[in-house]
């Protein structure tokens, strides 16, 4: 596997609403939005980039090999957040960036080179990441997101509600996933800058305003979203105080 040469850009809003001051959440005594970093960083990334909202997250990631971007705070999505993070890291049309969301701080580093390389070897517009080890309880729980593709790989859909419908199965009472059929979603994607900036501009699909997905977007306006099968798991990112719990837990068993 050749890995291209790319970026990585966090987006790190400050007060998230379920977890306010998120990227500076202490997780094994350091801010969480520095883990997400070190992914990053050990991904071979050739630049990392923080997009922030607040001081005091730049202060945080000071003399650790980052570079961070202060973006404004009224930016509605992370996707506005890292086109205003391109413009001041002045990056070209053509530069590949990977959109790691600031609360993954378990991130595998072989998960972020694999949509990179994804994007480069397809040629689509966008490309993303998903898991085919998808539980009952997942399948049903409108906080994961689900995924369905074609057979060139291609997204066919995403949503918070279980895709595909086991029509049969579901009525007879089995409730476990078709087994192919349906993939847990990681929100992790890569682009070119150039349709990063095309993506920010786009306006809000009805789709997209249904699921409060934005990725659903792209799909509306007729684009190609690639999706590969992460090569390692990914562990549950940090959304909650109870998330932040099991992941100083987690990080605790590592040692």
């Amino acid at each position: 596997m050749t890995i291209p040469d790319f970026v990585v850009a966090i987006p790190a809003r400050h007060d998230a609403m379920r977890l306010p001051g998120k990227p500076l959440r202490l997780l094994a005594g350091e801010p969480l939005v520095l883990h997400v970093a070190r992914r990053a960083l050990a991904a071979g990334a050739r630049e990392v980039w923080v997009a922030a909202d607040d001081d005091r997250i730049a202060k945080a990631l000071e003399g650790n090999g980052v570079r961070v971007a202060m973006t404004a705070a009224s930016h509605i999505s992370g996707t506005d957040r890292l086109a205003e993070c391109a413009g001041l890291a002045r990056w070209s049309d053509d530069t590949l960036v990977v959109n790691l969301q600031g609360d993954e701080p378990f991130a595998p580093p072989a998960g972020i080179q694999a949509v990179a390389v994804l994007l480069a070897d397809t040629g689509a517009d966008m490309a993303t990441l998903a898991d085919d080890r998808i539980e009952a309880g997942q399948l049903f729980d409108p906080n994961t997101v689900k995924v369905v593709s074609d057979a060139n790989r291609n997204a066919l859909y995403f949503s918070r509600a279980p895709i595909p419908w086991h029509r049969d199965a579901f009525a007879a009472g089995n409730r476990e996933p078709a087994e192919g059929a349906c993939m847990r979603h990681i929100g992790i994607y890569a682009y070119r800058v150039g349709f990063l900036r095309r993506f920010a501009a786009m306006p809000p699909g009805r789709l997209e305003r249904l699921e409060s997905l934005e990725q659903l977007r792209v799909l509306e306006a007729g684009c190609r979203i690639a999706v590969a099968i992460t090569p390692e798991p990914f562990p549950p990112g940090v959304d909650t105080p109870e998330d932040l719990a099991r992941a100083e837990a987690r990080m605790a068993a590592r040692g």
